[in-house]
């Protein structure tokens, strides 16, 4: 991807009313040569996406089920989303952790969301303890060859990698530029390990407590194409000044 990927996690906020207030100002103020994408909650991706209009944001979801269709009460599937969206976030470590989706389950999804034509936003990432016993990269590592297990190159090339810290994920302590840097390098050297080619062009975004004053510190280092962005997405001018700070 050339250019750098803002990416916006709503998560489970806004009324309806605020996110179509919300999507209206950050498709007005769209910033050149960065691709913006905003991912509400599913009842409001129809509304959002009218409100974006001819806006050049696209539209993400947050999550997806593993199968394309069938009796699975509660869930939405790729093909679905693949009649709104571009992205599809899989893998959060809230999913992870609050809903218990492993490695396997991650797998099933990347691979659900490729195959509808969509563009699946990997989520890898350590948690504090496993970070303080210099296991960060074994565990990201892991996460990586767990979730993208079984998916031949050529379709790993249509996804992105976000990495985000857990530790770092809305508790307003985010990971230095270095911690960034050195993570996104461990990523791009397993990455480029499955295939040159596809390692060595893939998008890595970085993810946690990222906000409008740290954002071009976090976003400086080579291996790292953009953000996803939880609680400060919710603030269109924090966003856009995000984006801003992406360009290169």
């Amino acid at each position: 991807m050339a250019s750098p990927l803002i990416v916006g996690n709503w998560k489970m906020n806004l009324g309806l009313r605020d996110a179509l207030a919300l999507a209206v100002a950050v498709g007005d103020a769209p910033v050149t040569g960065v691709q913006m994408v905003v991912c509400p909650p599913f009842p409001w991706l129809v509304p959002v996406r009218d409100a974006l209009g001819g806006s050049p944001v696209a539209l993400g979801a947050q999550n997806c089920a593993s199968e394309p269709q069938g009796a699975h009460t509660g869930e939405v599937s790729a093909p679905m989303l693949a009649e709104l969206c571009r992205f599809v976030i899989v893998g959060h470590s809230e999913r992870r952790a609050t809903y218990g989706e492993t490695d396997p389950i991650i797998a099933r999804k990347t691979r659900a969301v490729l195959e509808a034509g969509l563009t699946p936003i990997v989520c890898v990432g350590e948690n504090l303890d496993q970070r303080q016993r210099g296991d960060a990269v074994a565990v990201v590592h892991a996460h990586l060859a767990g979730s993208l297990s079984e998916i031949e190159p050529a379709a790993i090339a249509r996804c992105i990698v976000a990495y985000e810290p857990v530790w770092a994920i809305g508790t307003g302590v985010a990971a230095t530029a270095d911690d960034a840097a050195a993570m996104a390098a461990a990523i791009r050297e397993w990455l480029v390990s499955i295939h040159q080619d596809v390692g060595s062009t893939l998008p890595i975004l970085y993810g946690g407590s990222v906000t409008a004053t740290n954002a071009a510190a976090l976003l400086a280092p080579e291996d790292i194409g953009g953000a996803l962005v939880g609680g400060a997405s919710l603030d269109a001018v924090a966003f856009t000044a995000i984006a801003e700070a992406a360009r290169r």
